[in-house]
């Protein structure tokens, strides 16, 4: 009996091949009628015998293309058209827009391997793609996912390629970049002065070489300009850090192969699966001690970035040269937004471009893997990015702006979380430009107009302009409010829950800045249960970067009778900026209190010695938590801590004595590894007492618990108090999706604010 349908699938099903793909069941199950792309995702029209229609809707849930996500999808009885085959037709500017943007994707081998043989047109071709590969959510316009409507529009096909697009049995079928070295596009090298110098193949065998020779090259890619230089010429790295002003800050590299990766670093099975991704981010991982690797790659650390070729050019680069790893990093100055459209070439020796336009910037991801195999995402961005989250109520029309740092934001409608790309950190106009483009172009894609906002109650973050000529309501979120409910939304939890937020800053309720907070709440409101004592930051951000002075600052707010002369001790060299800042502690002055997990490690890193003063952000904690990497683990006796109670206020976390033990070891040439060991079993143990002590206090509340905040990337905290909690009943929930830090903020901001909005009723 014949039976007919009509399926609509959405999410994540344009641009990945979903069309041939349905065309190839079709023919599998002998099914007639038509699939189209429309503004809402895939709608099929599908007749055939009733058992083959519940095959292929089997088949489409079960076994979809690599590529796609599907969020939902509905099957609804249709009158039968009493087609005669089945076709791919036009797609309609019809629907809601509410589809999944595809995002970029890795080569797959089989573009590699035509790219490899001299027979096939696409030989040593940099722009080869297919429908499961190659460039998606940074060359679309707009809706739907079709030629027309991307950075390829001006790339009319060749006869061979339009024979593989409307071929239903080719695998470029539909591919809307498809392209060859007849019809697509094509690279140039330009040299210092601009001038070109070398076209097409000769580009890349030019570009090869010079990088071999030492030089900068500035590469367009996918997202984003790169800076390369051979990853194994220190006066080349050097110089690349000196241009770009980056003397310290760990630089990513790209190795030839997974083989090459394996020389140099340990690498785990899902390590491997993460480089090998469609996605293929970078992924950090532990290097060996036989690496060869340059020391100025990442300067006092054991981890280093590495990610794989991810685009044709990338194997070209490496295919004609003997280069094993090449540096890259973004080509723009540091705290200017990514290039993009063209790069000026200032950094750089020479420039390779190409003339396929770039419409929407992106950075690299970037994950790690945790022991247990679990993937964190310290960047969520190309490859990743657009991504929807499903969640229980409805979000509609809101807008999240995110932090100042690590910023990435979010937009609700209905009841789907559409997260932003990673931008960076808005400290200037340019970022703030670049950061409004942004969300101009997902607000057109989903055919969004914010009617509510969600902002950090911080007075002063740039980002919160954005709301400054919005008519709307503005939702003031406390910061961390917003990374608990992240954590939450992350794991699909509704219900109040225990949140430990760990930190380097955010603005408290109380005008201090918080950082080391054990909360209980949910998106609805939440109660602050304890926190880590308050200590003066001499100089405020001054004492960011320079955590000496957080250092001097806690150390003369603990001891005020004989602070100064341990301050002196520590930091001989600083002996009138030390008598400067017991001046300020004492009277005050441009001394904010504050009590955050970011900036206890920053002090213990500048009293050992290790960063007292920081050319990035977490430096000196990212320096003092890779000795947990360097040594051997071994369980020490904790320092002492106190857990202060005054009625009616929050539990208060005191570690004035651990740091006073720490000063008298370091003095006496206690070894470092053993400090810092015991440094972090304090800091776990002391975070368990209090989370357990308050659990203890309030048994009606529920022993389920998430952490969040950027200072849960060290690994070792986060294992060492999770193993703690369960031994005691705790069920422990991390970050999943997004960022622990503020990339994953606006994920909570739109989940509180959409809560505010249902009861208030705004």
């Amino acid at each position: 009996m014949l039976r007919s349908v009509r399926i609509k699938v959405t999410g994540r099903v344009q641009g990945v091949g979903f069309r041939p793909f349905i065309y190839g069941l079709s023919r599998k199950y002998n099914i007639q009628g038509t699939v189209q792309n429309n503004l809402d995702g895939v709608i099929i029209q599908a007749e055939g015998a009733s058992d083959s229609i519940a095959s292929i809707i089997d088949h489409i849930q079960n076994s979809p293309p690599q590529l796609a996500k599907i969020i939902e999808m509905t099957v609804d009885e249709s009158v039968p058209s009493y087609f005669n085959d089945f076709k791919i037709v036009p797609s309609k500017r019809s629907g809601h827009a509410e589809p999944l943007i595809p995002a970029d994707a890795g080569i797959c081998n089989d573009c590699v391997r035509d790219m490899r043989q001299e027979s096939n047109r696409r030989f040593q071709y940099p722009f080869t793609n297919c429908t499961q590969c190659g460039p998606r959510y940074s060359i679309i316009r707009e809706l739907p996912y079709d030629r027309p409507h991307t950075a390829m529009d001006k790339f009319h096909m060749c006869i061979s390629c339009r024979e593989e697009y409307e071929n239903p049995t080719d695998r470029r079928h539909h591919a809307q970049p498809v392209c060859c070295p007849e019809c697509g596009p094509e690279l140039i090298l330009y040299d210092s002065n601009k001038k070109p110098v070398k076209r097409k193949q000769k580009a890349i065998q030019a570009a090869s070489a010079l990088l071999s020779e030492g030089k900068i090259v500035s590469i367009k890619g996918i997202g984003g300009y790169h800076l390369a230089c051979d990853a194994h010429n220190e006066k080349a790295i050097n110089e690349l850090r000196i241009r770009k002003n980056r003397p310290q800050r760990p630089l990513a590299i790209m190795a030839k192969s997974l083989e090459t990766a394996r020389k140099y670093c340990h690498v785990s099975e899902k390590e491997a699966e993460m480089l090998k991704s469609p996605e293929m981010p970078i992924v950090v991982l532990r290097k060996k001690e036989s690496s060869d690797l340059p020391e100025l790659l990442s300067p006092g650390l054991s981890t280093i970035g590495i990610m794989l070729p991810y685009s044709p050019l990338h194997h070209l680069l490496f295919e004609n040269s003997k280069l094993e790893c090449i540096v890259l990093t973004s080509s723009n100055p540091s705290g200017l937004p990514l290039y993009f459209k063209k790069d000026p070439g200032t950094l750089s020796d020479y420039v390779l471009t190409h003339n396929r336009p770039i419409l929407h910037p992106i950075d690299d991801s970037v994950i790690q893997v945790s022991q247990a195999g679990e993937v964190i995402f310290l960047r969520r961005s190309r490859g990743f990015i657009p991504e929807v989250f499903k969640t229980a109520y409805p979000l509609d029309q809101i807008l999240a702006l995110g932090g100042n740092q690590k910023n990435a934001f979010a937009a609700g409608k209905g009841q789907s979380i559409y997260m932003g790309p990673h931008i960076g950190d808005l400290d200037n106009e340019e970022m703030l430009h670049h950061y409004e483009n942004q969300v101009k172009h997902y607000n057109s894609w989903l055919g969004f107009e914010e009617k509510m906002i969600a902002a950090d109650s911080h007075p002063s973050y740039s980002v919160n302009t954005y709301a400054s000529h919005f008519k709307g309501p503005v939702i003031q979120v406390q910061h961390h409010h917003a990374h608990h409910v992240s954590c939450m939304a992350d794991n699909d939890l509704y219900e109040p829950c225990f949140g430990l937020i760990l930190d380097g800053t955010g603005y408290g309720d109380d005008g201090h800045i918080w950082g080391f907070e054990l909360l209980y709440g949910c998106a609805d409101s939440f109660e602050r249960l304890g926190h880590l004592s308050y200590t003066p930051l001499p100089g405020g951000e001054k004492a960011v970067k320079e955590p000496w002075r957080n250092a001097a600052g806690m150390i003369l707010q603990f001891w005020p009778g004989h602070g100064k002369e341990l301050a002196l001790k520590l930091f001989p060299e600083k002996a009138g900026e030390i008598s400067i800042i017991e001046h300020m502690v004492n009277k005050k002055i441009h001394t904010p209190l504050a009590g955050t997990c970011g900036r206890l490690f920053d002090a213990v890193s500048a009293i050992l010695g290790i960063c007292q003063t920081s050319t990035y952000e977490g430096e000196a904690a990212m320096k003092l938590s890779d000795y947990m990497y360097k040594s051997r683990p071994e369980f020490y006796k904790p320092y002492p801590f106190k857990l202060i109670k005054d009625s009616g206020e929050p539990y208060k976390l005191d570690f004035s004595q651990m740091i006073y033990q720490i000063i008298q070891e370091h003095l006496v040439a206690v070894p470092p590894a053993v400090i810092i060991q015991r440094f972090h079993q304090t800091v776990a143990s002391a975070s368990a007492a209090l989370i357990l002590c308050k659990a203890d206090e309030r048994p009606e509340l529920n022993r389920r618990i998430v952490f969040s905040g950027g200072s849960f990337q060290n690994l070792f905290l986060a294992r060492e108090l999770s193993r703690k909690l369960e031994e005691n009943g705790f069920t422990v929930y991390t970050h999943k999706k997004v960022p622990c830090h503020d990339g994953g903020l606006s994920l909570g901001q739109l989940m509180i604010a959409a809560r505010q909005t249902k009861a208030k009723k705004i």
